[in-house]
């Protein structure tokens, strides 16, 4: 299938615990993570959070209590998550959400050090910001 790596694992078995906020995925390899929904949420692969190109990632925030209210299967490669803030588009293919799964330290210390650059919070919304800037100065950091 287009996009998708032949070589990831397959899930066997994706779960939703609301209480705590995570998405749990078991992989055909026996891989196992637990995915906090803010995580899932500030990467989300839609073109809204990604942009159109590099460098024009846009900066989530105040994500901290997101949830997910809502798994869509997307064909035998993909789900589609229904977050509580309203975000549904992208989709979070099996490579993708190992990819999330394997390299979540690292993308998530990635995510701490983005807010606090640009004087963000998890817990309150700040307008998009474009991951290289606001490009006209208008922002103020210029």
């Amino acid at each position: 299938m287009p996009g998708l790596d032949p070589d990831t694992p397959i899930p066997t078995d994706i779960r939703l615990h609301q209480r705590s906020r995570m998405l749990e995925v078991h992989f055909a390899d026996g891989e196992r993570f637990e995915l906090p929904c803010e995580y899932l949420r500030v990467y989300s692969p839609s073109a809204e959070v990604r942009g159109h190109g590099e460098g024009q990632e846009v900066l989530q925030s105040g994500k901290r209590e997101v949830n997910i209210s809502a798994i869509e299967p997307v064909g035998h490669y993909a789900v589609k998550l229904v977050f509580t803030d309203g975000h549904d588009s992208g989709l979070y293919s099996w490579d993708y959400l190992y990819q999330l799964g394997v390299r979540y330290e690292p993308l998530w210390a990635e995510y701490l050090r983005r807010l606090e650059d640009a004087g963000a919070s998890r817990d309150t919304a700040s307008p998009p910001v474009p991951k290289g800037g606001c490009g006209s100065g208008a922002c103020g950091s210029h």
